[in-house]
């Protein structure tokens, strides 16, 4: 009689000590995803992403529409970016640097700010940074602050194609047919019109980039190709509509021609196609490009882009990216006619930017609901493992406890099914 007394009350306390455990399961001491409001009655769940701890969120304030139009037909397989850098091979990270698109402080972010097992060594006082492979003298950094300008100032895509991997392997002393390696190429776009005017700005205090090699297959373009838009030594103090007004003026639509493939239309000879086809060739060059590229990122979506940037190739930066706004572009008041005639003059570039920008937002989409499945199936694959460890404590416990016969087996098999469907109850609200 005394041992069916203490089977019996053994049981309660047994769907107690279950109760305890399972609460400390979905509500563990260390997590927020529980909490209770004095304002309201019973328990509120919160969903609280492992993953942020990892990834920056982006900022609020970034312009990102609760709709995006879709004017694209972008495949699950354009939107799945992932890159499996081997930093440690001999994977080496090009970044084309287009004028005036944030790529000076994007680049600074590469060499400075991200999380590397070996550091870029970043002298005082000098422009270059060493950006080594962990335990190797070769570089995984082709950019203007780890290579320098090797191809040229402000190389494009059909210099660096063509350039890379040859100084890269004459730099690491490897042979290009032995020793095929990974180029992923990344880069920066901006809004063309604040583009547009941030390079007038630059050029009317002085800069010229009359370096720049222009290199198309095999050689640098004429005068008479690429006729110079002054005379003497720089443009400085330009009024914007002489900019404007240069129809050789490599600033419009500079964003197409520095991702296309020049040779595609027989490069800087403007007499080889009619302009209209030249201009078309030119834009769906850019944009497969551009499609094609590991990565590129928006001036305008700084934190998205670092995030992006992140889950692409899985590394993270240190420091969170800025948004800055107020832009010398920015502080140009002009017209709704200047900015019309603007746009005319970049009509590939505002196509081509409209095309980036929805292909951004829908990777940027599509990255952060991957994450939360990845999180969901984590959270889950716990959740199953500890649900085992549990039965495994209650049938030891049901064991030590003296437990035995068929009628006390069915209560014991009902307590783990209830346990299990409020386990699963529990987690409806969360998901």
């Amino acid at each position: 009689m005394e041992e069916k007394f203490n089977r019996l009350i053994f049981i309660p306390i047994a769907a107690v000590l279950f109760l305890m455990i399972g609460y400390q399961y979905v509500c563990p001491a260390d997590s927020n995803t529980c909490y209770f409001r004095s304002d309201d009655k019973g328990l509120f769940q919160r969903y609280s992403s492992g993953f942020e701890l990892v990834y920056t969120e982006p900022e609020a304030d970034e312009d990102l529409p609760s709709k995006i139009t879709s004017k694209f037909n972008f495949t699950e397989r354009n939107l799945d970016r992932h890159v499996d850098f081997k930093i440690r091979g001999d994977d080496v990270m090009v970044f084309l640097h287009i004028q005036k698109t944030g790529g000076t402080t994007f680049g600074r972010h590469l060499v400075k700010n991200i999380q590397l097992e070996q550091p870029c060594d970043c002298m005082p006082g000098q422009r270059k940074c060493t950006c080594h492979r962990p335990g190797r003298a070769d570089s995984w950094l082709f950019s203007r602050f780890s290579t320098g300008w090797s191809c040229g100032l402000h190389a494009d895509w059909t210099e660096l194609t063509s350039c890379v991997p040859t100084v890269m392997n004459k730099r690491d002393k490897k042979s290009v047919q032995k020793n095929k390696r990974n180029f992923y190429y990344i880069t920066m776009l901006r809004d063309p019109v604040s583009r547009y005017l941030s390079e007038w700005k630059h050029v009317q205090r002085g800069a010229t980039w009359k370096t720049a090699l222009h290199m198309c297959d095999g050689r640098s373009p004429t005068e008479d190709e690429l006729p110079a838009c002054y005379s003497g030594d720089d443009w400085t103090g330009v009024p914007l509509i002489d900019f404007m007004s240069c129809p050789s003026n490599l600033a419009n639509n500079r964003q197409v021609r520095m991702l296309a493939d020049l040779s595609l239309v027989g490069c800087y000879n403007m007499s080889s196609v009619s302009e209209l086809e030249r201009g078309l060739v030119l834009l769906a060059s850019a944009k497969a490009n551009l499609l094609n590229m590991a990565f590129f990122g928006l001036t305008e979506f700084q934190r998205k882009t670092q995030y992006l940037f992140e889950r692409t190739f899985g590394l993270r930066f240190i420091r969170a990216f800025t948004q800055i706004n107020s832009t010398r572009a920015a502080s140009v008041g002009i017209s709704e006619k200047v900015r019309w005639r603007i746009e005319g003059l970049n009509a590939l570039d505002v196509e081509l930017y409209e095309y980036a920008k929805e292909l951004f937002l829908r990777r940027y989409q599509y990255s952060r609901q991957k994450q939360h499945q990845e999180e969901r199936l984590r959270r889950w694959q716990e959740r199953q493992q500890r649900q085992r460890l549990h039965r495994t404590y209650l049938s030891e416990l049901w064991r030590l406890g003296g437990g035995g016969g068929e009628e006390e087996e069915e209560q014991m098999k009902g307590l783990e099914e209830v346990a299990t469907t409020e386990d699963y109850s529990s987690q409806v609200v969360r998901w």
